[in-house]
């Protein structure tokens, strides 16, 4: 979870700096250094959720293939089925 927690993290940070970099000054290196963060990233977030335990269940998989903020709904939603199984 710590794995993907991270990933999801640096996935959703390096797409805003992205669109912050295309809406105001649009630097190339900007771009050629957080354009491949972002999609290794995005590719641990999907590997990183998909053997996660309670994500076929829970749909989180399928919530992690949606770039930008997949990870973090994946995340949120393992959380609220791990709590659910908690408190029944």
């Amino acid at each position: 979870m710590r794995v993907l927690r991270v990933a999801a993290a640096a996935e959703a940070a390096s797409l805003v700096a992205l669109l912050v970099n295309l809406l105001t000054v649009h630097a190339p290196a900007v771009s050629s250094l957080v354009g491949p963060l972002h999609g290794t990233a995005y590719l641990v977030t999907i590997a990183a959720a998909w053997p996660a335990p309670g994500a076929a269940a829970s749909g989180a998989r399928w919530l992690a293939v949606v770039p930008g903020v997949g990870g973090l709904l994946a995340l949120r939603r393992l959380r609220s089925g791990r709590q659910g199984a908690w408190t029944s």
